[in-house]
């Protein structure tokens, strides 16, 4: 069964990769200028990127990574456990242009509403039941959802604001890939109601029709997420 979880999310990064850019070079990401630019950790640099190990220090095991093998911990508020396979986890994912997450559910575990502002996301769910969806943009903010069950795919469009709700009795589990190597997330209550520094009460007490308590009460229940 393991063995065919796999397989599945292999084929899924290729269709991250390939079908979502046919006509280019098969990923958001610039072309590599070599055949491969494993993270160099000990780099403190700050480039548009990440800078490269020494090809002559790369070994095989650069190149492999078991991160996305374990379940992870779904006992929080929202029910959901999202294990990140990118360039900051898995350092031979440099300059590929590739990288995908394991996501796993309790029974009606949600992952809330958020945006990958770099990348569009393909999800194959391998275990459950999920409501899936996501908004398009202004001035229509037309919501697309649709109920998917194991063995089914969904496309989640680059930057636009999407969610996944568990809603069988079982746990559920799902597989993303991306066609770059760090899609980026901005899970939209945090953002809101989490920022560091703070997003000034009179500008969310404005924008969302709250008064100061609606605030205060919504920053203290998503700082717990």
């Amino acid at each position: 069964m393991a063995g065919f979880l796999w397989m599945r999310l292999a084929i899924l990064v290729f269709v991250a990769t390939a079908a979502l850019h046919p006509q280019r070079s098969l990923a958001a990401d610039e072309d590599p200028l070599q055949d491969f630019c494993v993270e160099d950790t000990t780099q403190k640099l700050h480039v548009n990127g990440i800078p490269c190990k020494d090809p002559a220090q790369v070994q095989a095991s650069d190149f492999a990574s078991d991160s996305l093998k374990k379940p992870g911990n779904t006992s929080n508020a929202l029910g959901v456990a999202v294990t990140l396979a990118n360039v900051l986890t898995f350092g031979g994912l440099n300059t590929q242009g590739v990288s995908a997450a394991r996501i796993d559910f309790a029974p009606h575990g949600l992952n809330p509403p958020h945006v990958h502002p770099r990348a569009p996301e393909i999800l194959f769910l391998a275990k459950g039941t999920l409501l899936v969806g996501f908004v398009t943009s202004t001035p229509d903010n037309k919501l697309f959802a649709q109920t998917i069950k194991a063995g089914e795919l969904f496309i989640f469009p680059r930057g636009l604001v999407h969610f996944q709700l568990n809603v069988g009795y079982d746990a559920a589990l799902a597989f993303s890939a991306f066609n770059i190597q760090n899609p980026g997330t901005s899970q939209v209550a945090k953002v809101l109601f989490a920022s560091t520094p703070l997003i000034d009460d009179a500008v969310l007490e404005k924008a969302l029709q709250l008064n100061a308590a609606d605030v205060q009460r919504l920053r203290s229940l998503i700082s717990k997420t």
